[in-house]
């Protein structure tokens, strides 16, 4: 069992999990900080040296991009970093539309960056790496970075570091080298791929590469902390790891006792038993699990899956979900309706629109997808999936389930679903030190020929091969974890229920004033995919009756503070804070208060965790 990490160690900005050189999340600990990263408050942005991946440029990521700017970048140009050709192409089209769009057309041109390990001192045989460098002229900033943060489909800080060392005999720590450094060799591939040789460029994204001298692990430290869980598979070993979290994710594994298999990678290997799929649709196989390097890539290559199979039509966004989703239907394709209670009364709202389109042109699809998730961040309601899959069945839409907080252990989403969509870097890796995430499709709908068509032709595996390994490490233990922070988060769930307004609480002015959490929210929809042994998940989120309820509850709270969930160790955040700091009118609409604190558990002993949660209600109650 994973030991939880203490609270007590994390500073102002720090990496979450502490001293975890490719951490997702950043310590932000009270509510004052959370406030001051939004407002790029200096004391705040100074101190960040870690944080989540798709909105903090991590540090090697930079120094590597800096790098790219010296050697090919002109005047006032920045860059960022993708793993492929197409990425790259994707991105500059995309800067391009939204610059057009806002009324301040830009350009940017691409390079392919080959960096070639036989010109480095380093054991061969080494990989070679290709990158995909997309420059553009500094003011376009805010639109490249909406597409590294909304897509996922950056290059990883794993691969950064790698990078760093076939570029250098020296410590990938060591001083960026000056611009007229010795240039790796690298090849142009068309017009839109060219070189320029020029000054130093300005530094990548607004945060500085200097980090407190504390914070510098050497590589063995490194590696010892990051595998001081368990065993990896050897780096090499990426092909097997990739096969084992699909068998896993696809639920095929007869037997999955990593522990027997001291040689090898049992999970993965060629020879192992498999099996007719527990996911409740039995004939899925491992070929049919996709994955990706985020869960926000997942995502995304999910709706250009809609775009690329289906009639051009309106996507279906139902309930609030998390902010990036709604984006990417909203700024790709024909756009998108917003349900955003996403709830039973917002089925007949949806069928209303359908007959609405119909009604204009009846020869042309309504919609072409609905995508919900099961159940909802971060209020944890859970849509009646039964009748959206008879909806999407009457009127021919895809329905695209993220099963994310649910997680298949609990919940058995994939019967209802043409495409289930899951961020990997939650609870099935719990160590919060990897990204990943998964797409399935379900063999058994009638558009899985043509999606299975669809992805043979455009899928990329851009997923590096040693984020893989750490992944696969991590997931081999997750049902455990699972039932572990189930129990833990039911008894916190049922204490807090207990001392909130929803709860029917006693007390005279209770802090208080809903638990949202699956066992309370919308239960029978939840209920109706729970599986027998499945519980109710590891999230759940807190309204209070007063501003300073809420902001005391959360400073006071003895456990680590930061974005993501599904952690092996308890995480809190001032969720509409964080994701809709400037849009808080338009988030309390759908019921997301602005002083709603969202909590993921850990897998803590259950007394203290309990007594941390009595700890910080205390405080709640005494501001009141």
């Amino acid at each position: 069992m994973t030991t939880p990490h203490s609270a007590s160690n994390s500073p102002l900005g720090s990496a979450l999990p502490p001293f975890t050189q490719h951490a997702i999340s950043v310590s932000l600990p009270t509510w004052a900080d959370n406030v001051g990263y939004e407002e790029g408050e200096k004391r705040v942005a100074d101190a960040m040296v870690s944080g989540y991946p798709r909105f903090f440029i991590h540090l090697s990521i930079e120094k590597l991009a800096r790098i790219c700017e010296q050697k090919f970048g002109a005047p006032n140009e920045k860059c960022l970093l993708y793993p492929s050709k197409k990425i790259a192409d994707r991105c500059r089209s995309f800067m391009l539309d939204r610059a057009s769009l806002a009324g301040t057309p830009t350009h940017a041109r691409l390079v392919q960056y080959h960096i070639n390990p036989e010109d480095t001192p380093l054991p061969s045989p080494q990989p070679t790496v290709e990158l995909h460098i997309v420059l553009f002229p500094t003011d376009a900033w805010p639109f490249a970075k909406q597409f590294w943060q909304h897509t996922g489909l950056g290059i990883s800080s794993r691969l950064a570091v790698y990078c760093l060392s076939l570029l250098s005999t020296e410590s990938p720590n060591s001083p960026v080298p000056s611009p007229t450094s010795a240039r790796a060799p690298f090849k142009a591939l068309n017009r839109h791929y060219s070189v320029k040789r020029a000054p130093q460029s300005p530094a990548f994204g607004s945060v500085s590469l200097s980090s407190n001298p504390q914070d510098v692990l050497s590589k063995d430290q490194s590696t010892y902390l990051e595998e001081r869980y368990g065993r990896n598979l050897p780096l090499g070993a990426g092909s097997y790891a990739k096969r084992a979290m699909r068998r896993r994710i696809a639920g095929v594994l007869v037997r999955d006792n990593w522990e027997d298999c001291p040689h090898g990678p049992c999970a993965g290997a060629h020879d192992v038993e498999v099996g007719p799929s527990h996911r409740g649709v039995r004939d899925v196989t491992e070929d049919d699990v996709y994955l990706f390097s985020t869960g926000m890539s997942a995502i995304w290559t999910a709706h250009q899956l809609v775009l690329g199979t289906r009639p051009p039509a309106k996507s279906v966004c139902f309930g609030f979900p998390y902010t990036d989703t709604l984006k990417i239907l909203q700024k790709w394709g024909p756009g998108c309706h917003f349900l955003g209670h996403g709830i039973d009364s917002d089925i007949d709202a949806l069928e209303t629109i359908i007959k609405q389109e119909l009604s204009t042109n009846p020869s042309a699809l309504p919609i072409a997808a609905l995508f919900v998730e099961f159940p909802s961040n971060p209020l944890l309601r859970s849509a009646n999936l039964s009748l959206l899959r008879a909806l999407a069945d009457k009127y021919d839409f895809l329905l695209v389930i993220d099963e994310t907080v649910g997680n298949f252990v609990n919940v058995d989403v994939l019967q209802h679903a043409d495409v289930v969509v899951s961020s990997l870097s939650k609870i099935f890796s719990g160590d919060a030190n990897a990204m990943g995430g998964s797409l399935i499709l379900n063999p058994q709908r009638r558009h899985y020929a043509t999606l299975k068509a669809y992805m043979s032709a455009n899928y990329e595996d851009t997923y590096f091969d040693e984020d893989a390994v750490f992944m696969e490490r991590n997931s081999r233990n997750f049902i455990r974890r699972i039932r572990i922070i189930d129990e833990n988060t039911l008894a916190v769930c049922e204490y807090l229920q207990s001392r909130s307004i929803s709860g029917g609480t006693p007390l005279p002015s209770p802090a208080i004033k809903e638990v949202f959490y699956p066992k309370y929210i919308t239960p029978e929809n939840y209920l109706s995919c729970k599986l027998p042994e499945g519980g109710y998940g590891g999230l759940f989120s807190l309204t209070f009756t007063s501003p300073a309820a809420s902001h005391a509850f959360f400073d006071n709270m003895p456990f680590h503070k930061g974005p993501s969930l599904g952690t092996n160790f308890t995480l809190a955040c001032p969720y509409t804070i964080l994701a809709h700091y400037f849009e808080l009118g338009w988030a309390a609409e759908y019921g997301v208060e602005e002083g709603l604190v969202r909590i993921s558990v850990g897998m803590e002993e259950r007394v203290s965790l309990l007594e941390g949660f009595k700890v910080a209600l205390r405080a709640a109650e005494a501001a009141m």
